[in-house]
């Protein structure tokens, strides 16, 4: 099951922003770096995982996703290197596995595995290429992963990476009237309303009513929040307010903060795995941003899963529960994007020994050269 396995470890080479990285994975990860300095790649490979195992998808569909194979390679990698990314996951009983796939662009200019690996206890289950992968290579457009006829064996890891959600909601497509037609589990939330209508109607009530106790604190007035169905089928989310009349308003109405807040929410509580949010700060009032982690921490255990999220916040990064180790570092470099946790620095310990917020004391190692000088542009 998926909820029995965590991240470990994520090494990439050549990957987007990343020549080399290896870095441990932790329950929580909080990923701080200026823009462009590679959080949204490092959230990708999660996704890459779960493009491949996904049903509809599959390897070469995973590449196409993203460009193909040159969009996906390292600016500094040599030429022709192969991408490469690996995973360490534990079981909770113990056991640890190791996944591996390096993929390059092959003669008839198709994605080609080039290497496939899975250990288990550093038993190998399969190291590809294997003999008939030479004598066919059609096989290299595939991995072993994606195939439920030779993942037998190692499916739990298949069963992981399906898991894993990427939901940003981005308010004015769900708003659109035509946001669904020929989406699927969207990420960016075009058929979020039909996620949430397509799940059974006991288990909807009972997550829509823990969204709607955030959303007695967090959204004045509110009173009452529910999904309904129009003349031609669609669904709505529909919210009363003490103040505004008896009628309901829909998500139409709804503000931006409120529809991120409500897509945040329906993310965390979500009974599948490993759950990536990239600057869920964003159109939510700072005192709501200060809480976010709490509140995340709070659902994450029920049912338990990782939390990997991106974020400039400082607000959000207040939380004095939030560790060291937890908190990942992007720094820009000649050779792609490094990836530090903020326990290495030592200035940092004692910046909050001293009382200074994590924010405060990390956002400023990441922070674009030079920034200041934007407040002196001039006209052109």
């Amino acid at each position: 099951m998926a909820n029995d396995l965590r991240f470990r470890r994520l090494r990439l080479r050549n990957w987007k922003n990343f020549h080399d990285i290896d870095i441990e994975i932790q329950d929580r990860m909080f990923l701080v770096g200026a823009n462009a300095a590679g959080k949204s790649d490092l959230l990708d490979a999660f996704r890459f995982l779960k493009d491949l195992a996904s049903v509809g998808g599959g390897f070469e569909r995973a590449v196409e996703r993203r460009g193909g194979i040159k969009a996906i390679r390292c600016l500094t990698a040599r030429r022709n290197a192969d991408v490469e990314i690996g995973v360490d996951v534990q079981e909770r009983r113990g056991s640890r596995w190791w996944y591996e796939l390096a993929f390059n662009e092959g003669r008839r200019r198709r994605p080609e595995v080039r290497k496939e690996q899975v250990l288990r206890d550093n038993e190998t289950i399969i190291d590809r290429p294997e003999e008939e992968d030479s004598d066919d290579d059609a096989r290299l457009s595939q991995t072993f992963l994606e195939q439920v006829n030779v993942n037998r064996d190692f499916r739990d890891l298949a069963t992981l990476f399906k898991s894993v959600m990427y939901l940003h909601v981005v308010p004015h497509l769900v708003r659109d009237p035509e946001r669904s037609i020929g989406r699927s589990d969207d990420p960016y939330g075009g058929d979020f309303l039909d996620q949430i209508a397509k799940v059974r109607q006991d288990l909807r009530g009972r997550r829509l009513k823990r969204i709607e106790q955030a959303l007695r604190i967090a959204v004045p007035q509110f009173k009452e929040l529910d999904l309904k169905q129009d003349n031609r089928g669609a669904p709505h989310l529909r919210m009363k307010y003490e103040h505004w009349r008896p009628a309901w308003q829909t998500e139409e109405q709804f503000s931006d903060g409120t529809l991120r807040l409500i897509g945040l929410l329906w993310a965390a509580i979500n009974e599948r795995g490993p759950l990536l949010l990239e600057e869920p700060e964003i159109s939510l009032h700072p005192d709501i941003v200060r809480r976010l982690p709490q509140m995340l921490e709070s659902v994450r255990k029920l049912p338990p899963k990782q939390i990997f999220l991106s974020t400039h916040s400082p607000e959000l990064l207040a939380d004095e529960g939030i560790g060291l180790d937890e908190t990942l570092l992007f720094l820009p470099g000649r050779e792609g994007a490094e990836i530090v946790p903020a326990s290495s620095f030592e200035d940092v310990q004692a910046l909050l020994e001293g009382g200074l917020g994590l924010g405060d004391a990390v956002i400023p190692k990441t922070q674009p050269p030079g920034a200041i000088r934007l407040s002196r542009l001039t006209g052109a």
